[in-house]
């Protein structure tokens, strides 16, 4: 994870909800200032062996947070506290 971003959201190409989980990331993070980056997973072994059907996947502050599906409220409450 970058050192300046708070999130973290492991994903891959074409997957929808990915694409849904982004959008929610984005408008909390750019909401609380909050920095976040994005890496996908694909070609690497580990993390497909380990997050490979959790897709999305998200982290804050280096702890896994959600998958599949990131609420808005309660990604927000955890970058508040």
């Amino acid at each position: 994870m970058s050192d300046t971003a708070r999130v973290l959201v492991l994903t891959r190409p074409g997957c929808h909800l990915c694409d849904e989980a982004r959008t929610v990331i984005h408008e909390v993070c750019a909401e609380l200032d909050v920095a976040w980056t994005e890496r996908d997973i694909t070609g690497d072994a580990d993390l497909e062996r380990d997050y490979g059907e959790q897709i999305p996947v998200t982290f804050v502050d280096g702890a896994r947070h959600d998958f599949w599906r990131v609420d808005a409220q309660r990604l927000r409450r955890a970058l508040i506290s």
